[in-house]
């Protein structure tokens, strides 16, 4: 399994699209045996999940994110996991450890970046 989290900071970025960048953290029997970076290439409309979905991503952890984009994602067999917060590697243990779940956080209006990721 591979779990992609959207990040600034090595914290998880409270709107997807509008990361510095996808850690993507490579998952075997509950252990992490491989982390890479990669930089976002740019929020495209649709682009975002084929680009984690051609990397192997089976997981997307985010602050929030358009009810769209998680549509698209649903699309390509990606769990979407909304409404996160801390840092990067914090977040991916507590996937694996079974205690994070998803919150259903939906952005709805991207003026308004504060509320990505708010419940």
């Amino acid at each position: 399994m591979k779990i992609a989290v959207a990040s600034s900071n090595n914290s998880v970025a409270q709107h997807f699209g509008h990361c510095e960048g996808f850690y993507v953290f490579e998952e075997e029997n509950g252990k992490v045996i491989d982390t890479k970076f990669y930089e976002n290439p740019g929020h495209k409309p649709g682009f975002l999940p084929r680009f984690l979905a051609e990397l192997g991503a089976t997981t997307i952890i985010a602050g929030g994110m358009g009810g769209a984009a998680v549509d698209l994602f649903n699309g390509n067999n990606i769990e979407v996991v909304v409404g996160a917060r801390g840092d990067v590697e914090g977040i991916v243990k507590e996937y694996l450890d079974g205690n994070l779940k998803s919150t259903g956080s939906i952005c709805r209006e991207h003026e308004n970046s504060g509320e990505c990721g708010e419940h």
